[in-house]
């Protein structure tokens, strides 16, 4: 197998759910003791949180492109970027280095598509809900967009960084996301995108009436793809 690098820490919660649903997926189609080539570059979320509240993506760009570099370097053949909202910055690190970036929407939207959802609701953080770069690409694949209302997308974002990113997950903030469900589903949603990677800390199609499409399992699973391809 090639080796896969990972642009990770942004939170290191949902990096390790990566590492773990990589790892498992290698085993289970290996069988007995294989597990996943992986290269791992976790960054030091609070600079990069920061970063993005100040909306200086730029340098965001430049330094998610010079990690990326570094896994090259180091031998990886393709890049995985374990977080939604920092595929704002994807064009930038895939422009920097010579192998694959696999983009986190694509394995959901072949899925979404398979399913034969037409308008899905999303859930993420409030740069990859409110802002063009997520949405237009789930678009582009003839996919309507259903968000939750301003004090909705606030309360998915304020669970996601004050409580998820933390490693806390709480039956009250459960039932708030499942009251966010819905009202997207009253408004004519057939599915929910878990548009952010630490979202499935929380929610298990268990909670849901709406089928969950969770973007970190479709995206490990693309990476076990590639990597036995």
């Amino acid at each position: 197998m090639r080796y896969l690098g990972l642009l990770g820490g942004m939170s290191w919660e949902s990096t390790l759910h990566y590492y773990q649903l990589i790892n498992q997926g290698v085993r289970d189609r290996l069988g007995g003791l294989h597990s996943a080539p992986l290269l791992l570059h976790s960054v030091d979320f609070a600079p990069v949180a920061a970063r993005q509240r100040a909306d200086d993506w730029p340098v965001l760009g430049a330094q998610l492109a010079a990690a990326g570099q570094g896994l090259v370097q180091a031998g990886a053949a393709g890049l995985l970027l374990c977080s939604n909202t920092m595929h704002k910055v994807a064009p930038a690190v895939a422009a920097a280095v010579d192998v694959p970036l696999l983009h986190i929407a694509d394995p959901t939207i072949a899925a979404l598509q398979a399913a034969g959802v037409r308008r899905v609701g999303l859930l993420g953080t409030r740069f990859t809900m409110e802002q063009d770069f997520y949405r237009d690409r789930l678009a582009a694949a003839g996919l309507q967009v259903q968000l939750p209302d301003e004090a909705g997308r606030a309360e998915v974002y304020r669970v996601i960084f004050d409580e998820l990113c933390l490693g806390q997950v709480l039956p009250a903030s459960r039932l708030r996301y499942q009251a966010i469900i819905a009202q997207l589903q009253a408004a004519g949603a057939e599915a929910v995108i878990l548009g952010c990677t630490e979202i499935g800390m929380l929610l298990t199609q268990a909670d849901s009436p709406l089928p969950l499409f969770d973007t970190t399992a479709l995206h490990a699973a693309a990476a076990v793809d590639w990597l036995l391809r």
